[in-house]
């Protein structure tokens, strides 16, 4: 079974509280991405075997795909196989849930296999032990999400908009940035509902205004080339720009495709990475 596992960016991330086991309390639209893995799921006779066509990816224990796939072995009592080959598209610890996606897809295609039935809140429920983008990631589209991710509410859909990402060349651990985020400085938070509100009438100069990524506040002051990102995407073009997630990939969102591609040329130096894709 083949499956794409899509990136997402965040149209948004406010935190807006700290629960006692130390978890923070997110609010965050999150949207999917055209960008994708492939996911090949396929049945054996025993073990879990993970591939992947990048060397630096790990295909033991530490891969979460291969942490979904024993999560459900045991959660089902699955006495089979299975065997894991992704094919990696996305930028790896970029801020863009290119893991969270793999685990989703593994958890989607062997529910598939397995005939296990599993409804898709099971889905989401047993995703979110492993990460707290998997339940966006099972959902897709464009969503509200909130507590530490586990309350997922799809919206409008936020489609077929041109997307730029520049993930430079150093990755950004979740861990850290949330480790160095300081909720009682933060003087102004996200108003969703304003941007959500925005994005259902499609007005991009209103959710410019409204999208913010409070992380920006601990990643870009350790990393000041991603202001100088941001300020090169916004000169080129683009409406909306905002760092994804944890960062580090800056995104642009653009109305116009040449100016996508100009921008996308300025910024393929210094080991970035860029890519350009669409929201679906």
């Amino acid at each position: 079974m083949l499956l794409k596992a899509h990136a997402k960016i965040n149209l948004s991330l406010d935190i807006i509280g700290k629960r006692k086991d130390g978890y923070h309390l997110l609010e965050m639209v999150m949207q999917t991405l055209e960008l994708h893995d492939e996911i090949e799921i396929s049945e054996t006779e025993k073990g879990i075997l993970v591939t992947c066509d990048k060397d630096y990816v790990p295909v033991d224990e530490r891969n979460i795909a291969y942490k979904a796939a024993k999560l459900l072995m045991e959660l089902k009592d699955i006495r089979k196989g299975v065997r894991i080959d992704i094919r990696k598209k996305i930028p790896v610890a970029a801020g863009l849930a290119g893991g969270s996606a793999d685990a989703a897809a593994v958890l989607e295609g062997m529910n598939e296999i397995f005939n296990l039935k599993m409804t898709e809140k099971e889905l989401m429920d047993a995703g979110l032990k492993l990460g707290a983008d998997v339940p966006f990631c099972i959902r897709g589209g464009t969503c509200l999400c909130e507590g530490v991710g586990e309350v997922v509410t799809s919206l409008k859909p936020f489609k077929d908009h041109i997307v730029l990402l520049v993930k430079p060349s150093f990755g950004v651990s979740t861990k850290d940035a949330y480790g160095g985020f300081e909720l009682d400085k933060i003087n102004r938070h996200v108003d969703t509902d304003k941007l959500i509100k925005a994005m259902g009438e499609n007005d991009l100069k209103g959710m410019s205004y409204f999208s913010r990524n409070l992380l920006e506040n601990v990643v870009l002051r350790r990393y000041p080339v991603l202001k100088s990102i941001k300020l090169s995407m916004q000169k080129s073009g683009s409406v909306i720009t905002l760092m994804s997630g944890s960062g580090p990939t800056i995104y642009g969102i653009f109305t116009d495709e040449q100016h996508a591609e100009n921008a996308a040329r300025a910024l393929h130096k210094n080991g970035n990475e860029v890519i350009l894709t669409r929201t679906i």
